[in-house]
């Protein structure tokens, strides 16, 4: 039999459009769950997974679903039930992440809270796909909305946790509304009795796949987590391994995809770190030479994916940097066992972004401890850092070095200059820094063009903001929703009091502008369209705020002290509260 480490994607059965997909998202190599599970489903059978939550299970049952969908049906084939309205959004944002070289894939989350009338538009339209809460689910059957005469598979996701919200009424009362002997899929980390009994009542012979705990966390390994954005987390890194790291250790970074680990050792290099990328795209004479560099110190830092890292072992690496979390739990065990070696503690770090909490706490649940807070260094933890190594440096050189001649040497240049000793050392030690200088300086941003965005998106404007109680998370929901496209692809987001600005990816341009034209954000009618310094119907806010002046771009300003304009209030320059005209009003 063959070694489940050595499976690919490609011997699963799935089509060449979606191994392209898998390949653009960087996937080296199914996961457990995902080598038992896709080829059944895509035999047609009905399967029981138990799999603990971060395995790789939605990829298992997404793949097998978009493989079967016929496109020119523009009617719901695919009906996937999750417990909670954040895990809905995240199955739908991963059909659209796989789907993209399928042709156009219509997924729709809905759930309870979101309007109900979006969804019914979405929904007549014509939606592939269902992704959904199972109260949201059953109001749109009993309505007549969600017919269920196309559907070819259901998937019940977290089931026990179903079970344990007071669901699983709802779920059964779902499943027998089916028609057409449905091919069933069932997901669940436990198996009560409950949920057995389901199971036995509404699946047909399934072939039950069980993925147990393979390894456990080594006891000795300090974890440590920290909550930064996916735009923190450069220099979060570049602070942690500046204020952490002693000489002569190594660290050893995952990212979760090969093009990821590319990315970033490209950028550490950048930033003058001796770092290298190791991925699957690599041969294994290059992953040698890399790992015979790292022992012997030319190389500090790897950059790794899961794949490329098995089998290293490197004694002397004292940090592992999760700068990506993994897919599945069982991959941060074995990122983690790759520090603590010869007896001695390891220290592992995991970057945990807002929409990764909820993995984490698998993480923690899976391995049965509790990971503690970090902070990120700042520039001034940075720069104390710097000042205490060079110091060691210094009185180490005092001590194990000849110095008679570099005495001579500065009690001339003393004498010569009139200076004082004190001041001829000073100097000699800011040229010994000039790589690194002792002090962090932070380097002030260039003004920002507001209507400008990265290379690549389009920047939008839409005339919804604070002030109406607007949130990141309502504008991905809306674009994403309204406008069918996977909300990770969704750029910067800058909201002011009255407007906010937003990057879509440039291809998705005429389709939002389009979709989000009748659309509402936090019940509140909305307008959508280009960014554009010449727009007349930007809100008299925007002018205010940014200067309204047309010959050169908006600029960012600080907006809780902006002067007011001087200029003359009404007519005859009269001021309000009983101004007399004379002078400006000064607030």
């Amino acid at each position: 039999m063959k070694n489940e480490e050595n499976v690919s994607f490609a011997e699963l059965g799935l089509s060449e459009k979606l191994l392209q997909a898998i390949n653009m998202v960087g996937y080296e190599v199914p996961t457990p769950i995902q080598q038992k599970a896709i080829p059944l489903l895509l035999s047609g059978k009905d399967v029981i997974g138990q799999a603990q939550t971060g395995t790789g299970k939605t990829a298992a049952f997404v793949f097998p679903i978009l493989e079967r969908l016929a496109l020119d049906l523009n009617e719901t084939q695919a009906l996937i039930l999750t417990p909670t309205r954040e895990l809905a959004i995240q199955v739908a944002e991963a059909v659209f992440t796989y789907s993209k070289n399928l042709g156009r894939v219509h997924a729709l989350p809905i759930y309870g809270g979101d309007s109900i009338q979006k969804q019914l538009r979405r929904l007549k339209s014509g939606v592939h796909i269902v992704v959904g809460t199972p109260g949201r689910v059953m109001d749109h059957l009993r309505r007549g909305t969600l017919d269920f005469s196309s559907v070819k598979m259901v998937v019940l996701d977290e089931a026990d946790e179903m079970l344990r919200m007071g669901f699983i009424e709802d779920v059964e009362w779902i499943l027998s509304q089916a028609t057409g002997a449905p091919q069933t899929a069932l997901f669940s980390a436990t198996m009560p009795t409950e949920i057995r009994r389901i199971a036995n009542k509404y699946l047909r012979h399934p072939v039950t796949i069980e993925i147990e705990h393979k390894t456990r966390t080594v006891a000795a390994t300090d974890q440590r987590y920290v909550n930064v954005s996916e735009k923190q987390k450069l220099d979060a890194l570049t602070h942690i391994m500046e204020t952490e790291l002693e000489e002569g250790e190594a660290t050893l970074i995952f990212t979760r995809t090969k093009i990821g680990a590319a990315e970033l050792s490209e950028k550490l290099q950048a930033r003058g770190y001796a770092a290298e990328a190791m991925h699957g795209d690599m041969d294994q004479s290059q992953r040698e030479s890399v790992i015979r560099r790292l022992r012997g110190g030319q190389v500090e830092i790897v950059v790794a994916t899961d794949v490329a890292a098995r089998g290293l072992d490197v004694e002397h690496i004292s940090h592992v940097i999760n700068y990506d979390i993994p897919n599945d739990t069982e991959s941060y065990v074995h990122r983690i066992g790759r520090t603590g070696r010869a007896g001695r503690a390891g220290k592992s770090i995991l970057f945990v972004t807002p929409r990764e909490v909820r993995m984490m706490k698998n993480i923690e649940r899976y391995t049965g401890q509790k990971m503690n807070t970090m902070r990120v260094p700042t520039k001034a933890d940075v720069a104390a850092r710097r000042v205490e190594l060079f110091k060691q440096r210094i009185l180490k050189t005092v001590a194990e070095e000849e110095l008679d001649l570099y005495l001579s040497l500065v009690e001339e240049l003393a004498e010569e200059s009139g200076h004082e000793m004190a001041e001829i050392a000073a100097a000699a030690a800011l040229l010994a820094r000039q790589d690194k200088p002792l002090e962090v300086v932070a380097v002030e941003p260039e003004p920002q063009n507001l209507m400008s965005a990265e290379e690549g998106m389009v920047r939008l404007f839409i005339d919804v903001g604070r002030s109406h109680g607007v949130r990141p998370n309502d504008i991905v929901g809306a674009i994403a929703n309204e406008a069918d496209i996977p909300g990770k692809s969704i750029g910067a987001i800058d909201i002011y009091d009255e407007f906010t600005f937003v990057d879509v990816p440039t291809q998705y341009k005429a389709q939002v502008l389009e979709r989000m034209s009748h659309a509402s954000i936090r019940s509140r009618a909305t307008r959508v369209r280009l960014a554009t310094t010449h727009d007349e119907a930007y809100p008299r806010a925007v002018k205010k705020i940014f200067g309204g002046d047309k010959k050169k771009p908006f600029e960012k300003k600080r907006f809780d002290k902006k002067p007011f304009e001087k200029k003359p209030f009404g007519k005859g320059g009269k001021k309000p509260f009983g101004g007399d005209g004379k002078k400006d009003y000064k607030g």
